[in-house]
């Protein structure tokens, strides 16, 4: 059997692993990627961010004409989704194609479609559509991402999931009359209210009492009554079964405390999560599998200092921006020679939850910060002051920035409303450089834009 040489493999073709391994093949190193899709780039653009996002901004604009058009102002715009799909599986299509030329021009680099196995802490099997190979690598960095998690729930198989919904040339090809959502966390919150712009009607099932499980319930309280009424959200829900109608739609059984009941849709999206993808092997050679994935600490490193594992299948922060980030201190620690150099800040990796409307935060939140025992200064700053809000008639919402009670230092925020996924990584920049409400307030950003609530907002406080 013929072995292969690398001095670095990445299991997984996505953030957690391009940026490192472009950067370490500028350096001379030679690299090789192995992904089970054979191109470059992860799930982020295959079935999430890139692909529902585009969706989510054409529902956005049908939705502001809409508005627009409720106070007089000319103009119509109609709903062709088939049109809407097409538009993104083309940004799919371009952002491969970029994706396939940047590596076709960098030197040092194969990629190999198959599917990544541990044999050795050096060395991995290889499994192709031609047989198997075998890599010996002087270092690895593990980007095996996450997959779709579909629970124990007879009927399942009848539910579409954002795979099915968000890939490339996907299942769902007509706007559905009424759609069911399994699940009240981002992606299942983000999809109701992108097909419920778009004339959809939404019934969402959430198991626990909280939207979003798990995010600030301050920001979760404000984001709620500003998503679409006519979204039908219950909460309490513990789903028993799926199953098809006579007529071809969907049934969902379900209890609400001691009741049992069902409801139909045309169309199931089941949105309960996301869990990790191990490689196989993981676990026999030493690396520490826990049920949020590998365990690593902010320098990326697994048991073995030459193993690094990033993105989605480490479990600390599951974000394209957060794998692309500790897909860099994996390079720059293995250039170092496996020596730290560079750390992973977890703290500080914006989020944002692409409902209509947004919300986003980083850092440091009420909840946490009650937790943790820290005291807080915040500072408020309402969108229906706001001049950008006021021009596109979107004044719901606001900002909230933390401070540290004692120094006025910015510990993080959350935005609902206008613009807030732009304006979380400045108010995350700000906080991961340490900057206080005295920097912010005399910074004199931009009129009229959203963003000059920012400076507003710390102002508050004197």
């Amino acid at each position: 059997m013929i072995i292969q040489y690398a001095d670095l493999l990445t299991i997984g073709a996505g953030g957690g692993a391009y940026p490192a391994a472009f950067r370490l093949a500028r350096a001379g190193r030679s690299v090789v990627m192995v992904d089970p899709k054979g191109v470059m780039s992860g799930n982020c653009l295959y079935e999430g961010c890139v692909p529902s996002k585009a969706i989510r901004e054409t529902a956005e604009i049908y939705q502001s004409q809409r508005r627009f058009a409720e106070r007089g102002l000319p103009g119509t715009i109609t709903v062709d989704f088939a049109k809407i799909m097409a538009h993104k599986d083309s940004i799919q299509s371009r952002r491969y194609q970029q994706h396939a030329a940047d590596l076709a021009a960098t030197p040092n680099i194969q990629m190999i479609q198959g599917e990544a196995r541990f044999i050795t802490p050096h060395e991995v099997a290889v499994d192709t559509a031609d047989g198997e190979r075998r890599l010996r690598c002087a270092q690895v960095i593990i980007a095996s991402g996450s997959d779709v998690f579909v629970p124990p729930v007879p009927g399942s198989e009848f539910c579409l999931t954002s795979h099915d919904l968000y890939k490339p040339d996907p299942i769902l090809k007509t706007l559905p009359e009424r759609m069911i959502v399994i699940g009240g966390g981002y992606i299942g919150l983000e999809t109701a209210t992108f097909f419920a712009a778009l004339g959809t009607r939404v019934t969402l099932l959430q198991r626990g009492g909280q939207l979003l499980n798990g995010m600030d319930p301050g920001m979760v309280a404000v984001l709620t009554p500003l998503l679409d009424p006519s979204i039908h959200i219950l909460t309490g829900i513990d789903v028993t079964a799926v199953e098809v109608t006579p007529e071809g739609g969907r049934r969902v059984h379900y209890t609400r405390g001691e009741e049992d009941d069902t409801i139909d849709g045309d169309v199931v999206l089941m949105a309960v999560g996301r869990r990790p993808v191990i490689p196989a092997g993981a676990a026999e050679i030493g690396i520490t599998v826990t049920r949020k994935g590998v365990a690593v600490g902010a320098d990326l490193q697994t048991a073995h200092p030459h193993i690094y594992a990033c993105g989605d299948v480490n479990g600390r922060v599951p974000l394209f921006h957060a794998a692309v980030r500790q897909s860099m201190v994996a390079a720059h620690n293995i250039l170092g020679g496996n020596i730290p150099m560079d750390y992973a800040d977890f703290r500080h990796i914006p989020t944002t939850i692409f409902t209509l409307p947004a919300a986003a935060y980083v850092g440091i939140t009420p909840a946490l910060a009650e937790a943790q025992g820290i005291p807080l200064q915040i500072g408020r700053y309402d969108f229906e002051e706001d001049s950008r809000a006021q021009i596109l008639e979107r004044m719901e919402g606001g900002i909230q920035l933390f401070f540290a009670a004692d120094s006025l230092r910015l510990l993080g925020g959350w935005v609902v409303g206008i613009d807030a996924g732009a304006l979380i990584g400045q108010i995350g920049t700000a906080a991961a450089h340490g900057l206080t409400a005295y920097d912010l307030a005399r910074f004199a950003d931009q009129h009229p834009m959203s963003a000059e609530g920012i400076g507003k907002a710390a102002r508050s406080l004197f």
